[in-house]
């Protein structure tokens, strides 16, 4: 599992015109991406790691703060570049493997008391944020 963190002071996702998840207050976007292999271990680390990685202000954590994760699903995290000028996905989980686990995701961070909002799983997104820092963080767990 494969994670983009990006520390906002706020961020949305909208498909269609319709608003489906936001973050109003200083918090994390979090990009998942899911590969095949991936499954509860993986979830619980990447959970943990999200909830408690000190990245906000002042070296504090999601939990430390209260602030609150915005989860988008992305496959693309997984794109083979290496060859050519097309990237190849062979590398994501299929949507009918990755949605439960990116689910698990989410249920894992709440679990944890994080307040969470989402994306649409498998949608067209518009995702708009104001980066804070900035600050990004990739994670492979």
């Amino acid at each position: 599992m494969r994670a983009v963190l990006q520390r906002v002071a706020r961020a949305s996702v909208t498909v269609d015109g319709e608003g489906v998840g936001e973050v109003t207050r200083p918090g994390l976007l979090a990009l998942v991406g899911v590969t095949h292999d991936d499954g509860e271990e993986q979830v619980t680390t990447m959970a943990r790691k999200i909830a408690e990685l000190r990245i906000l202000r002042d070296e504090r954590s999601v939990r430390d703060e209260g602030a609150p994760v915005l989860v988008v699903s992305q496959f693309t995290l997984y794109a083979d570049t290496r060859n050519g000028r097309r990237p190849s996905w062979n590398a994501a989980a299929p949507g009918p493997v990755a949605e439960p686990v990116v689910e698990r995701v989410v249920e894992a961070l709440r679990a944890r008391g994080v307040e969470v909002a989402t994306g649409r799983f498998g949608a067209h997104m518009d995702v708009e944020l104001v980066n804070d820092g900035p600050v990004t963080i990739v994670l492979d767990v």
